[in-house]
């Protein structure tokens, strides 16, 4: 039996679930892997002026993960356009562009730009970068449901793409910000980014990255994500986006049964650059072995009756 594999995220149609996740993925890909095997690309996140990114070193292994304080290094949205949405292939895998910005009226600005190029799909909106402060207020914008809705409410006035809304971990209640963004017009909400994290190198006593904090992912955050998707998924009526910590067919499958219509898969991209579409190779064999006809029968069918 043939299992359809296919998604939707607002008007949003994906061959299948799997995405690439932001900032793990260039248009260099395109000569290692079959692109055309994936859901979707997100690429990494611009912003409307180039950034230089924070102080080196940038990234650190960890126990189970990696920390990465990157802190949006890119050469903002014009270069974007002319220099690096060209590389990146047309066809059937959607493109979708991740954006961030100080205050609305950036967001505004490349959202609107987005909306008249074809071989854009969506946007997703970076609320969540923990390496970046939102203007001259402490903390991420998805750490306050109101700044949050306000962006998200400006992006949709300004564009008929679907709109994917990147949340942080960092937060008392995932929820209630999900719950503000989907009042403001997401079609998705994206759970989780990176946990903010650190490590210290004993013989120097200093830290591992020269931003001293960064953002933790891969395995260690798993089980913290699965059930923040879980949390999202009963609380909202919009598609959840699932990531961190998918390395294989077996964790995806996990997101999904907890709540999570797509995934993305980013740190275990750079231990395997084809992992993401071995991913979604392997839950097309999942579901057809388990006699699934719809993947997205897999989305929050978890059996939490009694053990």
């Amino acid at each position: 039996m043939k299992t359809d594999m296919t998604v939707k995220i607002g008007t949003l149609k994906l061959k299948n679930p799997v995405m690439v996740a932001s900032g793990t993925f260039g248009a260099e890909y395109r000569k290692l892997i079959d692109v055309g095997s994936l859901g979707a690309i997100v690429t990494k996140t611009i912003t409307l002026k180039g950034r230089a990114g924070n102080p080196p070193p940038r990234v650190a292994e960890t126990s189970s993960g990696m920390l990465n304080s990157i802190g949006l290094e890119n050469r903002g949205l014009d270069d974007f356009i002319r220099n690096k949405l060209p590389l990146f292939p047309s066809g059937k895998t959607a493109l979708i562009v991740s954006i961030a910005g100080d205050k609305e009226t950036e967001f505004i600005q490349m959202a609107e730009e987005l909306n008249k190029i074809k071989k854009v799909a969506a946007i997703e909106i970076n609320l969540s970068c923990p390496n970046v402060k939102h203007g001259a207020r402490e903390g991420l914008v998805a750490q306050d449901e109101e700044a949050s809705y306000n962006i998200v409410r400006a992006v949709r006035a300004s564009t008929k793409l679907p709109l994917v809304a990147k949340l942080t971990p960092n937060v008392t209640d995932i929820a209630r910000v999900a719950v503000a963004v989907e009042k403001a017009g997401a079609d998705a909400v994206l759970a989780v980014n990176t946990f903010a994290a650190m490590a210290v190198d004993i013989d120097t006593k200093k830290p591992k990255l020269g931003n001293v904090t960064g953002g933790l992912s891969g395995p260690a955050i798993k089980p913290i994500a699965l059930k923040m998707v879980w949390d999202i998924y009963n609380k909202v009526d919009i598609p959840v986006i699932g990531a961190g910590g998918i390395m294989n067919y077996c964790d995806a499958a996990e997101f999904m049964l907890c709540g999570a219509s797509a995934i993305q898969v980013g740190t275990a991209t750079f231990v395997n650059p084809n992992t993401a579409c071995e991913i979604a190779a392997g839950i097309g064999k999942y579901c057809a072995e388990n006699g699934v006809k719809k993947v997205s029968e897999l989305v929050g069918n978890i059996n939490i009756g009694a053990l």
